[in-house]
């Protein structure tokens, strides 16, 4: 299986600056690669071509966001899902392999976002130099702040006045009956911190406990979605992870979800939380709870002590895909702690380029490689990893898409990432959904939910 239009018809985009003007027939240094020097750059025409930049009206400018006439631009996403609803997962390629794109406009790889933060910081940089030659220097991005409050759903609210929805949710709750149309516009329009405010607003003003309350006037999924996007942050994450460890069995993919797609900072507060709140060691629950390379992996993420530089190393991605190559497709059996230590250590945008490289070497992509060498949760984790730094609004959209689909529903997923991703990038997901299943997050929403769980749900979202 592939990722959605990974690879697409086309081939790897030009990177905006490379080469530079003047040095189009030097890139990369005479001699550095097996690539014969050839007018235009690098590298040669024929596959794995570089295609001259594509018109400014469907790529981001320089500060990051998509042109004027819309996201996504045309030709970076993949093409048709296949006819039957879901397109193929990242994997087993069909035709010739990922490894070697064709010519052509479009990009080599998983559905591209335009400006996806990575490690709490602005998008991720692309540099203009190329190893063995200038310097790299980032392109420079909106603040942290300003991509935050640009792809969330949900945004602090203004003129927040916590008393007085303190006040709303009093009356919403007193007497005969629970007015769920007030508590619903409350929530689904104010940020977390603004919600935790309320939460002690509430407490002062009446001497109660809001999430008590709620509770008791309260049941079923919308209950559980309520009192989720009630919890600070940090603490959800915990709480999830604690839920997914506890009693028999264990919820392994919770625990991908939340470890392999959170930064460095994210991982380091769940840890503190997850001991402060629980009273336990994160690392002695997934030690006791998992095993083998699969535990390793976990124990690895939990030190929330990824590079999250966002300067791209080309000859480090080269050296790391050709030793990846070895680890596993070209060697008989697998060094499975080669693969954790790249996967675990390299930057998010290191990791993309390192994909790329793999393609070259190995006329297959490293999803699919990844898909032979391993198996089981193991597998999972490696290739969360990878999605995410490919396109992680694309691996929440397909972990939604999977939440309803077929009979029944996974509630505590679809609550899980709406409410934790509300805030940060939904936006994208939302975007990315409708590229990849050519439906609306919301229409599958209301399809598979009722009620004021449905209500809810499709506030936060939005239409």
């Amino acid at each position: 299986m592939s990722y959605p239009g990974y690879p697409p018809s086309g081939g790897y985009p030009a990177f905006p600056g490379y080469p530079p003007t003047g040095q189009e027939s030097v890139y990369p240094p005479a001699g550095q690669y097996s690539y014969p020097a050839v007018p235009g750059g690098y590298p040669p025409g024929g596959a794995g071509t570089y295609p001259a930049a594509p018109p400014s009206a469907g790529y981001p400018g320089a500060a990051g966001y998509p042109a004027p006439g819309g996201y996504p631009a045309p030709g970076g996403y993949p093409g048709t899902p296949q006819a039957g609803g879901m397109p193929p997962y990242p994997g087993a390629p069909t035709g010739p392999g990922f490894g070697v794109p064709p010519a052509g406009p479009g990009f080599g790889g998983y559905p591209q976002p335009p400006a996806q933060s990575y490690a709490g910081g602005g998008p991720a940089q692309i540099p203009v130099g190329y190893a063995g030659g200038q310097a790299p220097s980032p392109m420079p991005g909106p603040p942290a702040a300003m991509v935050q409050c640009t792809q969330g759903t949900i945004q602090a609210a203004p003129n927040f006045d916590a008393g007085r929805d303190a006040e709303i949710l009093r009356k919403a709750m007193k007497g005969f009956g629970t007015d769920e149309q007030a508590i619903i516009d409350v929530v689904a329009n104010r940020s977390n911190d603004q919600r935790q405010k309320i939460k002690a607003a509430f407490k002062t003003m009446y001497g109660k406990d809001l999430i008590k309350d709620l509770k008791s006037e309260l049941s079923g999924n919308v209950e559980e979605l309520i009192l989720a996007l009630f919890m600070p942050s940090t603490y959800y994450d915990a709480w999830s992870l604690r839920h997914a460890m506890k009693g028999a069995g264990t919820q392994e993919r919770v625990l991908i979800e939340i470890l392999c797609t959170r930064t460095n900072q994210e991982i380091q507060e769940i840890v503190k939380c997850y001991k402060s709140e629980f009273g336990r060691d994160i690392e002695q629950d997934i030690r006791a709870d998992t095993s083998g390379h699969f535990e390793r992996l976990l124990i690895s993420m939990c030190q929330g002590n990824r590079d999250e530089n966002q300067t791209v190393d080309y000859q480090k991605a080269q050296e790391d895909a050709q030793r990846l190559y070895q680890a596993g497709e070209g060697r008989l059996g697998t060094d499975e702690s080669c693969f954790n230590m790249v996967l675990a250590t390299r930057s998010f945008p290191q990791l993309k380029a390192t994909v790329e490289a793999y393609s070259r070497i190995a006329n297959r992509d490293l999803l699919s490689s990844i898909d032979r060498e391993f198996s089981g949760n193991v597998e999972r984790g490696l290739k969360a990893i990878l999605q995410c730094a490919l396109n992680r609004p694309a691996f929440f959209a397909e972990r939604l898409y999977y939440s309803m689909k077929g009979a029944g529903t996974d509630d505590s997923t679809l609550i899980r990432i709406i409410v934790t991703r509300s805030e940060i990038d939904l936006v994208q997901i939302k975007q990315m959904f409708t590229q990849m299943y050519q439906k609306t997050l919301a229409t599958m929403i209301a399809s598979d939910t009722s009620g004021d769980y449905r209500r809810l749900l499709l506030a936060i979202v939005g239409q």
